[in-house]
Formats: C-alpha cells, sequence, structure tokens
C-alpha cells in the first residue's frame, strides 16, 4: 500500500472521529456519519443550509470544496469566527475536527441563534481577498488554467502571443505535488531570480481524478518538461541535462558565473510546455525524411507543419513586407555572400515564394537518414537517429513487459530510474534494478511522445524522449486573444482572425 493510501486513510479515520463528536454536541447521533451520503444531509441540517447544496457535493472536484465551505459554517456554529481558526479547518480538518470534538468547552449554538458578526473593513477586505485567490487557485488547479505561446515550436497551428485555455478535467485534474506555493507563482517568486514559490517540507505522492477523456494521438497537450527535473538558474530555457552533455557535468556545476545555482524541482513545479501528441502509449513510432508514421501509416496531423528550406536568389534580398505577407513568422537567415535564405515554411508559402522572380530554387533541409545527431535521444551511437530521420521506437505502456539488455537500456533508462523512482545501476553487461539482475522490465506508467508543428524549431521529445503520465497537466482547448508580439496596437498587433478559434 502506498504512502498517500496510508496517509488517506489515516485522515479519513481522524475526521470521522471528530465529525462523530461534533454531531452529537449538535444533538444528532454520532454514529449517522458513518451513513454515506446520509452524512451529508444531517451535516447540512446542523448548519441549517439548504439541501440544494447536496447537488455540489455529488459533483467531482467541487464536492470537495463544497464539503471544506461545509467545514467552515460547521465551525461558526461552535463559536470559532477567526479567520487563523478558519484557515487551519480548511488546511487541516484531520486534525482539527478531532480536537474541536473533544474540546469541552466547544457547544454548539444553532445557526439563527447566534450573534450577527460586524466585521471591520479590514476584515471584509481580507475575506474578500482569501477568497477570491482560493476560488482562483482552485480554478486553476482543478478545472481550468490560462495559459501563454511563448514560443514558436507550435507555429502554425499555434502562434506567439497567442492567450489561450488548458482544461485541466478533460485528462482529469492532479493533486499538486506541492501543495503549499505562493498563489499565482509558478516555481519563482514573483520580482526574484530564483526564490522558490513553494514548500517542499510537504510533498504529496502523484495522484489524477479521473478525466473525461484520454489523450488521443494528435491531441495539442500542456505538460511539464521532463528534462525540468534539474535546472541551471541562470541558463533556465536550456536542458540541464544537454548542458552537462555538451559542456561537462562538472564545468556545469562549478562555473556559477556562466550556469549559476543547479536546483532540482518537483514534477508539477517544472516548466509548462506545449506541443502535439504523436504517438500514445503502446505506438510504434518512425520518422523517415520528415514524414511521421505512427504503427506504420503516414500521420495525417491537423496542425500546419512548417520545415526550413534553402531558398537561392539572384542576390537581391527581399523586402521585408514580403515574408509578413504570407505570415512567415520565424526570422530569416541571409547569407550576403552566397544569396541564400534559410527559411521556416508551410507548402503554402513555398508556393508563394517560387513565384517571386529572383527566386532561383528551394530547397529542402533534411537530415539524411544514419546521420547521427549526439543531441538526440537516446544520445547513443547504437541509434543513429535524427531530428528527420527517427526510429523505430514504440512508446512505453504501462503494464507491458519488454526485455532489456545493455544495447537498448539507454532507451529506457531515464523511465526505470527517474520516472518511476528505482535504483537503476549498470555493471559491464549487467543491468540492475534494486539490487537484483534484470533482463526484462515491466513499466508502471504511460507515455506519450509529443512533437511541435514547426518541425525543425521545436525542442520536443526527439531531443529529450518520453513524457511520462504524471507530467500531464491538461489538454489545449480554446485560444480567446492572440496578440503580435512584433507590432504595436496602431500596426496589427491585435490578431483578430486567430482569436475566438477552437484548438485542432
Amino acid at each position: 500500500m502506498s504512502i498517500y493510501a496510508i496517509l488517506t486513510i489515516l485522515f479519513t479515520i481522524s475526521s470521522i472521529i471528530g465529525l462523530w463528536k461534533l454531531f452529537e454536541k449538535a444533538g444528532q447521533k454520532g454514529w449517522y456519519v458513518l451513513i454515506p451520503m446520509y452524512n451529508f444531509y444531517i451535516w447540512l441540517k446542523i448548519i441549517k443550509k439548504p439541501m440544494w447544496w447536496f447537488v455540489f457535493i455529488t459533483f467531482p472536484f467541487i464536492n470537495v470544496f463544497t464539503i471544506l465551505l461545509m467545514v467552515i459554517e460547521l465551525l461558526k456554529c461552535f463559536q470559532k469566527y477567526k479567520l487563523g481558526e478558519q484557515t487551519l479547518a480548511a488546511l487541516f480538518p484531520f486534525a482539527y475536527l478531532p480536537y474541536l470534538g473533544f474540546d469541552k468547552k466547544a457547544t454548539y449554538l444553532e445557526p439563527d441563534k447566534r450573534p450577527i458578526m460586524k466585521k471591520n473593513i479590514v476584515r471584509e477586505w481580507a475575506d474578500a481577498i482569501i477568497f477570491a485567490v482560493i476560488a482562483a487557485t482552485i480554478i486553476r488547479t482543478f478545472l481550468i488554467e490560462a495559459y501563454t505561446i511563448p514560443t514558436s515550436s507550435m507555429e502554425k497551428s499555434l502562434l506567439v502571443g497567442d492567450f489561450l485555455f488548458v482544461s485541466k478535467v478533460s485528462y482529469g485534474p492532479k493533486i499538486p505535488n506541492t501543495p503549499i506555493a505562493f498563489p499565482f507563482a509558478h516555481h519563482t517568486l514573483p520580482f526574484t531570480e530564483s526564490t522558490k514559490s513553494y514548500l517542499e517540507w510537504i510533498h504529496l505522492p502523484y495522484y489524477r481524478f479521473p478525466g473525461f477523456t484520454t489523450i488521443k494521438n494528435n491531441d495539442v497537450v500542456v505538460f511539464n518538461y521532463p528534462d525540468g527535473d534539474t535546472v541551471a538558474l541562470k541558463m533556465q530555457n536550456a536542458s540541464y541535462y544537454a548542458l552537462c552533455r555538451n559542456y561537462g557535468r562538472d564545468v556545469v556545476w562549478g562555473d556559477k558565473f556562466h550556469f549559476g545555482n543547479i536546483v532540482a524541482r518537483p514534477v508539477d513545479k517544472r516548466e509548462n510546455y506545449i506541443k502535439r501528441c504523436i504517438a500514445i502509449a503502446g505506438d510504434k513510432l518512425e520518422i523517415i525524411n520528415k514524414q511521421v508514421y505512427i504503427n506504420g501509416k503516414p500521420l495525417n496531423s491537423p496542425g500546419i507543419r512548417e520545415y526550413k528550406y534553402l531558398v537561392k536568389t539572384n542576390g537581391n534580398p527581399f523586402n521585408p513586407m514580403i515574408f509578413d505577407k504570407m505570415n512567415i513568422t520565424e526570422d530569416a537567415e541571409f547569407n550576403n555572400q552566397t544569396g541564400e535564405y534559410v527559411l521556416t515554411l508551410t507548402d503554402e508559402s513555398i508556393a508563394q515564394i517560387k513565384t517571386y522572380s529572383n527566386v532561383i530554387s528551394v530547397t529542402e533541409l533534411c537530415d539524411p537518414k544514419g546521420a547521427w545527431d549526439k543531441d538526440i535521444f537516446p544520445y547513443d551511437s547504437t541509434y543513429k537517429w535524427n531530428k528527420d530521420n527517427f526510429g523505430p521506437l514504440v512508446i512505453p505502456k504501462a503494464g507491458v513487459t519488454i526485455p532489456i539488455n545493455i544495447n537498448n537500456i539507454s532507451l529506457y533508462k531515464r523511465i526505470i530510474d527517474v520516472y518511476e523512482e528505482n535504483d537503476l545501476k549498470i555493471d559491464g553487461d549487467k543491468i540492475m534494478i534494486n539490487g537484483k539482475p534484470a533482463t526484462s522490465y515491466t513499466f508502471k506508467m504511460d507515455y506519450f511522445w509529443m512533437m511541435g508543428d514547426n518541425r525543425h524549431n521545436s525542442a520536443d521529445s526527439r531531443y529529450w524522449g518520453f513524457v511520462p503520465m504524471d507530467h500531464i497537466v491538461g489538454k489545449a482547448i480554446f485560444v480567446w486573444l492572440s496578440l503580435d508580439q512584433k507590432k504595436s496596437i496602431f500596426d496589427g498587433k491585435l490578431r483578430w482572425n486567430k482569436m475566438l478559434r477552437v484548438i485542432k
């Protein structure tokens, strides 16, 4: 049995004991608390709230916060009006309810007989602010969260400056690993460069509530960056593991001036990334000359894909307005000596650019098969893969057992050692898991393969591998605002044709 399950049982028993005593003090039979659903009916009678509250108790996620509100109302029935008391009860009901139940001085007073409490202006503002913060935190943690596209990895499907909503309930919201954190800050306190916005002394294990659907091929998904468990604070946008491969671990840890301090982050405090889920658990993935194949069939993605092309001109450069007209948003790379551009183009913009008189040729850029890129997962010369020719690779699925050996362990060692928390050691040709020789491994979680629609400018699974289920945040569903970061409000900053659209 997991620690989470044990703690849940203990907290539940403690809360039941507290409610039993409080029911008795309110003139009800204590054992009513043991009858599912009827106990809430009695509770509502004690606090004298309307029975339509019962509807909220039956809704997932909402019921948690309805019950917390009922806890606060129960406290008021025992003359606990102070903000500190109510906060303690909301945060630690499993401790406060038994304390109140066994407190001989605590007596029940019917709600309609309570004196009217007059709040001063400070208390009124404090209550309003606390309610707003709690409500907003609940919504963004368990229901829906606003997100901004920071990079061009999903162009042209999603643009830099798109503001969108991410549904947490689609795949099921997660319990935060670090529940005590500064509101509305992700991992760093506002106005600081590296101060943590969360406390780690309470760390909850992974648990996900049931969702409305499962992750499907081609879904646009927000997830916690898998390589973000360790971060060099002065290069937070770079993969720590890529830095170690390129510079050496000793250099990264020793050169504080360039790399800063090295810190670890829990799953829920790693950077949020957004990509398209190309392959789900159990799929066979292969990329051949930029074309993605899933289970042997070409992937037809609803997104608009773009790649880098070499555009040779007669030496006359393009007017920058032409790039704007063709909706080329990536910075153009121009070589004055050769008259060549490296441009990121869609199929539509390729056809358009060929019509210009100064264009001699348009050549696709594609890494040839067998040309090993050491920065491509799994960073092993046994697998001579690159961003345009990759695989075949089967995406790990929970419950599936695979053979492991010294030749394929590079594909799975991070899963076994980090994501699924085993002690993995490689001793010559032997693989040791938790101190025992292993020739096979059974996956505990589902994994996914994420890629950007801007295939030549996307830090995605090709560079850092699989995305575990416990890193999934939610499904991107709707763009409500789109701003062009390079333009002013009077020069087309508002992209009207990109607003209020469903994400496909």
